[in-house]
């Protein structure tokens, strides 16, 4: 049986239709285990540095390598995810990361060394997590369950975030950071294992080439691709500005260390519960209805900080925000159908990248933005851009959807 028609047997709907299949579970369990991986050595590794160095710049460096990497390795490692077998890409990309953590947890390890073993967890983040979606579209097929199934894997990394710094801080106070560290090295090892053993062997979707760039020229030529694209990545920006500034936010209620904390939840508790909603009660054509609409107001609850709101009202704004992120997954029944199937690998590598970096650009600028205006006038400024972008994308993005609809009638595709 092949693996599209394989993910289409299952009698179930929804998440459980995606559940079912085999291969998937292990994509997924494997998901799982990397994140928390990736999380709690980023806790461990930043108060370890904090610890050797007693600076709080270098421990926040140590965040922020997380980011800068992103750009270089979706740009220049792109094409590793089409070029070579998928399982051998994700299998090498675990093995790479446990290796990474597993000389930071040696004696005597310079803080330059840690840091530039940080950053080469980050050059391989976007590879992997590229490769990974690519693989969905070869495991479930690229219709409903391979939105399904991305969906999932979003919802394992919201969530993830939400336990992976509480079992991270939780770990801390039992063992030291660099035990911690040893614990994820078993983590990235188990991932690798069930990749190489649960999932089956595939043949690379491209031929090798001399120049690792020509599929993302061929993606940013594609004007729909390109559209679709900055429909992750704009409101994505626009979005982490709230938990950029949470701190000084919650410091400016008053709220303490339990208010920074509710801040920092609720985005990503409004993202999953907005993508389980999506994906369990609304069908394929009534998520591709909804995906413009919701780009459009999913930045609109930012300009309620304009009422100089509490945390209660606060919380709400952030919530109704994150559910509205359930555009996602319009989004990617558009964008797997737009990528032709042999740059498919390097498309999911560029997106990943790209979301990443707009997050630490926006992240920055939010910064900026704040120690000139304030915090709230940075938030509320944040709302009204992001609403006006978005909504100029939004008709861009209809624009190419009646071009290509008028091109498949023309040539009776």
């Amino acid at each position: 049986m092949s693996a599209s028609s394989e993910a289409t047997a299952p009698a179930r709907a929804g998440y459980g239709r995606v559940l079912a299949v085999p291969e998937f579970r292990a994509v997924f369990a494997a998901h799982i285990l990397s994140m928390l991986g990736v999380i709690i050595s980023e806790i461990a590794l930043s108060v370890l540095v904090y610890d050797l160095t007693r600076s709080p710049l270098m421990s926040a460096l140590t965040f922020a390598l997380g980011f800068l990497p992103y750009a270089v390795g979706g740009t220049l490692l792109a094409s590793a995810a089409d070029r070579f077998p998928a399982r051998r890409v994700l299998v090498t990309c675990d093995l790479v990361c446990a290796g990474c953590v597993a000389l930071m947890v040696a004696p005597g390890t310079d803080i330059g060394v840690l840091l530039a073993l940080r950053c080469g967890l980050a050059l391989v983040a976007p590879v992997f997590a590229g490769t990974r979606m690519a693989t969905l579209a070869d495991v479930l097929g690229d219709g409903e369950p391979f939105v399904l199934g991305r969906s999932l894997l979003r919802i394992v990394a919201q969530s993830a975030l939400l336990v992976g710094y509480g079992l991270g801080g939780l770990l801390l106070t039992v063992v030291s950071p660099r035990h911690t560290l040893l614990i994820t090295v078993g983590t990235f090892l188990a991932s690798a294992a069930l990749l190489r053993l649960g999932t089956r062997h595939r043949p690379a979707r491209a031929r090798p080439t001399r120049d690792p760039l020509p599929g993302a020229r061929h993606l940013l030529a594609d004007r729909r691709i390109r559209v679709l694209l900055l429909l992750f990545w704009v409101p994505a920006m626009f979005s982490v500005v709230p938990e950029a500034l949470a701190a000084p936010y919650a410091d400016t209620l008053g709220a303490g260390s339990t208010g920074l904390g509710l801040l920092m939840c609720a985005l990503p508790v409004g993202t999953v519960a907005g993508e389980l909603y999506a994906g369990a009660r609304l069908r394929p054509v009534a998520r591709e209805r909804i995906a413009l609409p919701l780009v459009c107001l999913t930045l609109l609850p930012y300009l309620g900080y304009a009422l100089h709101p509490g945390l209660g009202l606060s919380l709400l704004f952030l919530l109704l925000s994150g559910a509205g992120s359930a555009y996602t997954l319009g989004l990617d029944q558009w964008f797997v159908r737009a990528v032709p199937e042999e740059l498919r690998g390097r498309a999911m590598t560029v997106l990943s990248a790209g979301l990443m970096t707009i997050q630490g650009v926006g992240m920055a600028l939010a910064g900026v933005a704040a120690q000139v205006m304030g915090v709230r006038a940075a938030v509320v400024g944040a709302g009204a851009l992001g609403v006006l972008c978005c909504g100029a994308l939004a008709l861009t993005c209809r624009a190419t959807e009646s071009r290509d609809r008028a091109e498949r009638a023309m040539t009776g595709g």
